[in-house]
């Protein structure tokens, strides 16, 4: 699958790992920064949707996505762990669910950009059987940083090649018997610095866990073309 992200902004804040802990697989280890464990929410515009080799479906090639995530890593392979991924397409959702098992949610969101250049983003999940959620931010991207190197936070919580799942439930501790694994692949990320003016949102507080203290770390992202592997199980 190819795709195109754009309009993206990385939000972290440091969390206890005992915390994170219960919402992992007991396979996966939560994959920790100098012992810390970060979570993120992550706002953005996804596009140029196709199957490689394939046209894009008119009406179906693009969304926007708001996901809240941890980091994990199985047998020293590094990758992102979803808890919840809000999204505006309904057969995405469904396809998202049903054939690549990941905790899509139906959703109903904006995702503007102002003539002088700042983004806002709103959300609402109307998915039934879940907890409710709303989600407003506004932001402004900023000077160009550089190339994250390996080591380094940033490389941590951006440069990330794998994902992990275990079916489509958001409910921490009732996940399956299975476990997938996807692969990714993009250029390394353009990342410019972020200033927020606004920042509402019960994302993380929808999953049972408290409101993140603090302010959260920012990265923005220019646009980036990513291919997505078929999930394997593993």
């Amino acid at each position: 699958m190819r795709q195109r992200w754009s309009n993206l902004l990385f939000a972290h804040w440091p969390v206890a790992p005992e915390l994170l802990r219960p919402y992992l697989p007991p396979r996966l280890e939560l994959d920790l920064f100098e012992g810390q464990a970060w979570l993120g929410v992550v706002p953005f515009t996804m596009s140029h949707i196709r199957p490689l080799g394939l046209p894009a479906v008119p009406g179906l090639s693009a969304l926007h996505e708001l996901n809240v995530r941890t980091y994990a890593t199985l047998d020293g392979v590094p990758g992102v762990w979803f808890l919840s991924l809000d999204a505006t397409q309904p057969l995405g959702v469904w396809a998202a669910r049903t054939l690549f098992h990941l905790p899509y949610l139906h959703a109903r969101m904006q995702l503007t950009r102002t003539p002088d250049g700042v983004l806002h983003a709103t959300a609402t999940r109307t998915h039934r059987g879940e907890p409710a959620a709303t989600f407003t931010a506004s932001w402004r991207p900023g000077a160009r940083l550089p190339l994250a190197r390996p080591g380094s936070l940033a490389y941590f919580l951006t440069e990330r090649y794998h994902l992990y799942t275990a079916g489509h439930t958001v409910r921490a501790g009732r996940h399956g018997a299975d476990l997938w694994r996807g692969r990714l692949w993009h250029q390394p990320w353009a990342l410019r610095e972020a200033t927020l003016t606004h920042w509402e949102s019960t994302l993380v507080e929808s999953h049972g866990l408290p409101t993140p203290l603090g302010s959260p770390l920012l990265h923005a992202a220019d646009p980036l073309d990513v291919w997505v592997e078929e999930l394997r199980r593993i």
